[in-house]
Parts: structure tokens; C-alpha cells; sequence
């Protein structure tokens, strides 16, 4: 990384952000779709503006976007740097740093502390199933600590494409759902694009589609990570990433808004970029989802470490994508 948490030096961060910055326009924001993508329009597209329920005012940032410098630089430069940018939320994927920055790991109370000196709020956490099934209280009580509403897993519900499977992990979230609604926290999950394929034992059957029927609405939610949506719908077609939203606008809470560029030659349908300089349909999608409920943009970028130059490095896709999701909000 060339630097060390001890020499961080805001003002290089800053010149090289500026160097950076790449030109996103709403073009791409409005972007194009594939075919399967298309569903009605809504009246908001049709004309007039509907009300969106993505507020601007509390955009959040996953913080796998930048596992680098929370490893390295640790949690206290990096929240200053994403409330200096207009974050407001965060999503944990782990809490540790480099033992070097203190001398030892840091706490739970200590990170809720730094959250607190710079303005932050948790909004949610990606925890591994394995940790629901053998540690459930403990990660409540981290979720508590840390004072976040919500819990999730990035894991798909089973490993199994099969209805059977798909069933029996809706059943196994419930359990966890009810647990963590005893203790004010709602439990979500958290999609990749396989969730989206067809059962391997009911080729007419979307596992997607027995998960979210298999799951009790009071007590397991969903967070639609946007890019793997379409993904999915490229994969599988036959379906629209905002109809599950408007046919269920109060299971979906959070959402991953992660940008993708069309790419033939990607299997995946998408190369995923920083968010505006793709061409997924995200300006259809925020409105599309429909004037009901109330859902968290929460920006992630699976490859924005290691982005160029570095510094300012995945801070820097941090902040041109703040921007970008704060334009599309607008």
C-alpha cells in the first residue's frame, strides 16, 4: 500500500481523489438493459415524479468496498474519511484491523465509539451462517453493542438447489429471525445472482421465490443486492428485480446499490464498476420499486481495492460513487 496508518496523509488522499475523478453522467445511470429486464412502466417513468424511498440523507457504504484500508489503516481513519465524504451509514463485514494500529485487536465498544466520534450510524452486518448457527446470541449482542437495526448474511440459504433445501433454510431463518426480533433486530438475507436459478429437482421452480415464500414476514427480511439481481435475471430470465420490491416493499430494507458494466463476454452478463460509470438500469430501479416502504442505499464495490491510484485506492471509488448515488437520489 506504500503508506502506513501513522503517515496517512489527507492532503495526498485528497489531490489523488481529485486525479481520479472520472466524469459519470445521467446517461449512464438511466443506462441500458437487457431484454428481460424490461417490466410496465410506472408512473413515475410515464410521467410526473414518484416519491422515492431511497432516502438521499442516509446513503450507506458496505465496508468490504474498502476491506484494504480498514485492514490496514483501521476503522478510525476510514470512518473519518467516509463522514468527510457524506456517509452516513455503515455495513460491517467483520470488525477487525490490523493489531499494529493499537497493539491488540480492537473491541466492539471501541468501534460503537468511533461510529459515535464521527457521526456514523451501523445499519447493518454480514455475518456467516456458520456464526448464526453456532453464535447467534454473540453476534446480537455485537449488533447491540454496535446499535444497529439489522443482522444479515451474505451466504446464500443453502449450498442445496433443490426445493427440499430451500425449505428447510427458510425454516432454519425463521429461528434465527424470531431470535433477533426478540432483541429489536430484524434478520436479512443477502442475495449473490444464484438464488435466482431454477430448483435443480422442479426446474420450474425460482429457489429465490421458495425462500421468500418460506420465510415469515415478521421475522426475516431481505436485502436485494441490485447488481446480482440482474445478474440473476440475465442468468435465469423471466423475472424483474423491482417487481419483488413492489410486491413486497416492507421485507426489503436494505438494498446493495452496486453498479455493473455490460460485458458479452462475462458470463455474469456484467463486469461490476464503480457506481455511475455502469449501465445498469438504476435510474428505472429506484423508481420502479414503487412510492411504498423505505429502503437504505447501501454502496458496495466488490473490486474497488486495488482501484488506481492509490491512495487515495478504494477511498477513492468510495467517494466518486457517494457521488454518483447522491446525484441518481437527487
Amino acid at each position: 500500500m506504500g503508506q502506513s496508518h501513522r503517515d496517512f496523509n489527507r492532503r495526498g488522499f485528497l489531490q489523488a481523489a481529485a486525479g481520479a475523478t472520472v466524469a459519470v453522467g445521467a446517461v449512464s445511470l438511466a443506462g441500458a438493459m437487457p431484454a428481460a429486464a424490461a417490466g410496465p412502466a410506472t408512473e413515475g417513468e410515464r410521467g410526473g415524479r414518484s416519491r422515492l424511498t431511497i432516502p438521499k440523507d442516509a446513503i450507506g457504504i458496505q465496508l468490504y468496498s474498502v476491506r484494504d484500508k480498514v485492514a490496514h489503516l483501521g476503522f478510525r481513519l476510514v470512518f473519518e474519511e467516509l463522514s468527510r465524504m457524506g456517509y452516513q451509514e455503515v455495513e460491517f463485514a467483520g470488525y477487525t484491523q490490523d493489531t499494529s494500529i493499537l497493539g491488540r485487536q480492537i473491541t466492539i465498544p471501541e468501534i460503537r465509539q468511533l461510529l459515535n466520534d464521527n457521526g456514523l450510524r451501523a445499519i447493518g452486518s454480514h455475518v456467516g451462517i456458520g456464526n448464526l448457527r453456532n453464535g447467534l446470541q454473540q453476534e446480537l449482542d455485537n449488533a447491540q453493542i454496535l446499535g444497529m437495526p439489522h443482522i444479515g448474511t451474505p451466504n446464500a440459504p443453502s449450498d442445496t438447489g433443490t426445493v427440499a433445501a430451500y425449505r428447510a433454510a427458510a425454516q432454519e431463518f425463521n429461528a434465527w429471525g424470531e431470535a433477533a426480533a426478540a432483541r429489536g433486530l430484524k434478520l436479512y438475507q443477502h442475495n449473490h445472482f444464484s438464488e435466482f436459478a431454477f430448483a435443480s429437482d422442479q426446474p420450474e421452480v425460482r429457489l429465490y421465490d421458495v425462500f421468500l415464500n418460506g420465510t415469515d414476514p415478521r421475522y426475516v427480511f431481505l436485502e436485494m443486492d441490485v447488481y446480482w439481481a440482474y445478474v440473476g435475471q440475465y442468468r435465469w430470465p423471466g423475472f424483474d428485480p423491482a417487481a419483488y420490491v413492489r410486491r413486497n416493499p416492507y421485507r426489503y430494507p436494505l438494498f446493495h446499490m452496486k453498479d455493473g458494466e455490460t460485458d458479452p463476454a462475462n458470463a455474469n452478463g456484467y463486469d461490476i464498476v464503480e457506481f455511475g460509470a455502469g449501465d445498469l438500469p438504476y435510474h428505472r430501479f429506484v423508481h420502479a420499486i414503487g412510492s411504498r416502504g423505505s429502503h437504505r442505499g447501501i454502496w458496495e464495490q466488490d473490486t474497488a481495492p486495488g482501484t488506481q491510484p492509490d491512495p487515495p485506492g478504494s477511498l477513492g471509488a468510495a467517494e466518486r460513487s457517494y457521488s454518483a448515488l447522491a446525484d441518481l437520489l437527487s
